[in-house]
């Protein structure tokens, strides 16, 4: 626990995680998430500048409930973010799903250990190694 300022309004309080909000600021910001979400639910169709204007909202704050995956939209919905690797339209989250697959496989090939290399055999089929006998 440590002693943060509010990134809002600036009051200094006891930071335990997430985002550094005073406990009144990150009560008001929970007031907004559930204004913002129960019009999504009414309004499937509405646009991102319909829902700021209707929530009095900052899209910069829509956008971040969006990637924390905390804010979801229909299927038809038309708004979408980009995915932060190659900028597809997603509906939420960071990542696209080809995106979170090729991440997954990278992370799963690296964490796998290397395999032994085969032992090497000798050749002794050379014709040109020949055993040798000295006479007294």
């Amino acid at each position: 626990m440590s002693a943060r300022n509010c990134r809002k309004c600036g009051r200094m309080f006891n930071h335990t995680f997430g985002e550094p909000l005073c406990p009144v600021c990150r009560e008001k910001n929970e007031e907004v998430f559930q204004r913002v979400k129960k019009f999504v639910q009414d309004n499937h169709q509405a646009m991102m500048n319909e829902i700021v204007e209707a929530c009095d909202v900052d899209v910069k704050q829509i956008k971040q409930w969006i990637r924390e995956e905390r804010l979801f939209f229909a299927d038809d919905s038309p708004v979408k973010i980009n995915c932060e690797a190659c900028g597809a339209q997603i509906a939420t989250g960071r990542f696209c799903d080809k995106c979170k697959k090729d991440t997954l496989n990278s992370m799963s090939n690296a964490a796998r250990r290397p395999e032994a290399p085969a032992p090497a055999v000798e050749n002794r089929t050379n014709p040109n190694s020949r055993m040798y006998t000295f006479k007294k």
